[in-house]
Order: C-alpha cells, then structure tokens, then sequence
C-alpha cells in the first residue's frame, strides 16, 4: 500500500512539471519592446529607511535607476513624459510589519523593496511591474551593496522584457 502511495505521488508529481513545462509564455505587450523614448518618474522612498541602513537619500533609488538605464543605451531617456512612449515609474518602500512578531510562529520582518510600475504613456495603463526585495545586512556597506544589487536586478528585467521578440 505504501508503494502505491509513493507511486501515485510520484507520477502525479512528473505530470505536474511536464504540465509546467509544456506551458507557453504569455505575450509580452508589444509597446514594451517597440518603445524607443522613456520617461523615469520618482515615486519616491521612505525616508525612514536613509541614513540607516542605506547611505544617501531618499532619492537614491531614482538616482541609482536613472543611471542604470541610461547605461543600457536601449532607450532615449527624456525630461518630459509627454514625448515618451514608456513611464518607468520606480518606488522604494519599507512595508510596516507586525508589532511584536513572534518569530517562533513564523513572522518575519519585512524587507525593504523597489517597485517598478511601466506605464503605456499613450493609454495610461500599466503594462507591466517588477518588485525587488532588499535583503538584509549586518553591515552598512553589505546594506549599500545590497541595495544597488536590487537596482540592477530591476534594470536587468527592464532589459530582459524590453528586448525584442519573435511573435
């Protein structure tokens, strides 16, 4: 009996991966990849989070952000939203959590994060976010570098979903 317990789970397991792995991407929307121009709007960063545990100011993730795009030398990037095809809305925030969390019973402490919202400019409709958490450090500059590895990672899938790609 224990076998054919083992068995069932085992072959209803493989059917579940193959069904995942036989499931097409869904489309990206084509404005993401057919755009030329953008615009990088500040949404903002909580200033709770600056002097500690990040170094700068709440406008460093903005900063930090703007830089990283404009080294991707994909889009001409452009001070009025109105001549832009995309809006790369980017966020920083530092969720509140629970008071007291009992770390016994599983709470964790929330972990700050970056929110990139991409606008359709034209339409005013998202057409894609990316959120990235910022983990944890002892150490002010393991904060820092955390940190900038967070906007890299949402550079990097700003690129990898603004690429070109075959209908």
């Amino acid at each position: 009996m224990r076998f054919l317990r083992l068995a069932l789970v085992f072959v209803l397991g493989t059917w579940g991966v193959m069904a995942v792995a036989q499931t097409p991407s869904a489309p990206v929307p084509p404005a993401l990849y057919a755009a030329k121009k953008v615009f990088i709007s500040n949404a903002g960063g909580d200033s709770g989070l600056f002097p500690h545990p990040f170094s700068g100011s709440p406008s460093r993730a903005y900063d930090a952000f703007y830089a990283g795009v404009k080294q991707l030398g994909r889009f001409d990037l452009v001070s009025d939203p109105t001549e832009a095809d995309l809006v790369l809305e980017i966020q920083l925030t530092a969720p509140n959590g629970p008071t007291n969390a009992n770390k016994q019973k599983g709470a964790s402490d929330p972990l700050p994060m970056m929110r990139l919202v991409v606008w359709d400019r034209k339409t005013h409709f998202v057409l894609w976010a990316l959120t990235e958490s910022i983990d944890p450090a002892n150490l002010q500059k393991t904060h820092d570098r955390n940190f900038d590895d967070a906007v890299a990672a949402l550079v990097a899938e700003l690129k990898n979903i603004t690429s070109a790609r075959n209908p």
